[in-house]
């Protein structure tokens, strides 16, 4: 199988990485990510101009790419430059409405695409630690004869009641993509539907608090929120294998944006051994660091060969998709952790000094083992995956 990437994707990764270097310095990153806003307007505008957006979608949804090596090359330009813009979650509703949305609901992908409407997942919850299928959310069928909280008209309509939590860039979508259980048992798969409930739908509450590794995030409520049919993405209880191939997306893109962070990283530590003086010489030429540093870099590479695995697989059927992702959701998480605390270890003490960008790349390497299942949970479903 041929890995190269493409013509059109090789001028994507150098415009987007261009566009990074010059616009996204890391004294901007740091003054965004710190911001009460947690990202900028102005540069996701950009970002979707220079069609960052739309390779993330096919052509049928609006977009020019959507397969699995348009989503890496993406997010490993965005690693580099610890961009903190909601890229990952336009990705997951994208994705969602673009595999089960009916006409009126994909006609919303080009706002999506084209930066003008920003839309947050609202799946995680206190209590499911990581696990898919565990949802607490109620929606349950109510007679609406005088019409929605929404404007949704008479007829049929759904009353959703529920708690959200760590959902990104909550306090400034205008749509949230939400799961809810309409029937079946709290861990069930069967039973899970999803529905696009607007921000301003009376009964919706945020709350929202700064991360600790830049950009904001928020505790998303729902109290007796009324919807239409029109809010329903798909048949009802039948949503847990669109939500789970929109989260497949995004565990991908998280990966490689841990594989762009990395290689920031490594490049960062190696500049700083070669550098770094220590009894006249550079301690580059120290040979346990070299021994070190090469260890690393071979970790690198098996990150690399994960991600560009899930990538290759993300359009494959079912199981085969999940194992890879997962596989790769694991590898990313042992080793950004390695790497974070390797990287540390070899700057030294100036490593954990807040001015100095590689204590950032190291605290978002952390975080993302830590989004959309961690390391543990990965390991745990890979083996259960090739059981079933």
């Amino acid at each position: 199988m041929n890995f190269q990437h493409t013509e059109d994707r090789r001028m994507l990764a150098e415009t987007l990485n261009r566009f990074v270097s010059e616009q996204y310095g890391f004294a901007t990153r740091d003054r965004i990510a710190r911001s009460p806003e947690g990202f900028s307007r102005e540069l996701w505008n950009r970002f979707a101009e220079l069609g960052i957006t739309g390779a993330l979608f096919d052509e049928a949804s609006g977009g020019f790419g959507g397969e699995g090596f348009d989503i890496a090359v993406v997010f490993e330009s965005l690693g580099r430059g610890l961009v903190v813009e909601p890229f990952l979650d336009t990705l997951i509703v994208g994705q969602a409405i673009a595999r089960s949305g009916n006409d009126v609901q994909r006609a919303r992908l080009g706002e999506l695409i084209d930066g003008s409407r920003i839309a947050a997942l609202a799946h995680g919850e206190p209590d499911s630690h990581y696990e898919l299928a565990r949802v607490t959310t109620r929606a349950q069928r109510k007679s609406n004869g005088s019409g929605g909280g929404n404007g949704s008209g008479s007829g049929n309509a759904w009353q959703l009641s529920g708690a959200k939590a760590v959902v990104q860039h909550g306090e400034h979508a205008s749509l949230f993509l939400v799961s809810a259980r309409t029937e079946g048992e709290d861990d069930s798969e069967q039973g899970v539907s999803l529905f696009l409930v607007p921000r301003d739908a009376v009964g919706v509450s945020v709350r929202g608090y700064p991360k600790i590794d830049g950009g904001r995030a928020a505790e998303v409520s729902f109290e007796n929120v009324m919807l239409g049919d029109d809010a329903l993405i798909g048949e009802a209880n039948n949503g847990f294998s669109t939500l789970e191939y929109a989260i497949a997306c995004g565990v991908l893109a998280l990966c490689a944006e841990a594989l762009g962070a990395m290689d920031r990283a490594k490049d960062s530590t190696l500049d700083y051994l070669r550098t770094r003086k220590q009894f006249g010489m550079a301690i580059g030429s120290f040979q346990a660091l070299q021994h070190r540093m090469a260890d690393m870099l071979l970790e690198i590479e098996q990150a690399r060969s994960a991600v560009i695995n899930a990538a290759a697989a993300l359009g494959a059927e079912r199981k085969v998709r999940e194992r890879a992702v997962s596989a790769a959701k694991y590898s990313i998480g042992r080793i950004g952790t390695l790497v974070a605390q390797e990287c540390i270890q070899l700057h030294g003490g100036i490593g954990m000094t807040w001015e100095l960008p590689l204590a950032h790349y190291a605290k978002r390497l952390v975080m993302i083992d830590h989004q959309l299942g961690d390391e543990d949970h990965h390991l745990e479903r890979f083996v259960a995956l090739g059981r079933e």
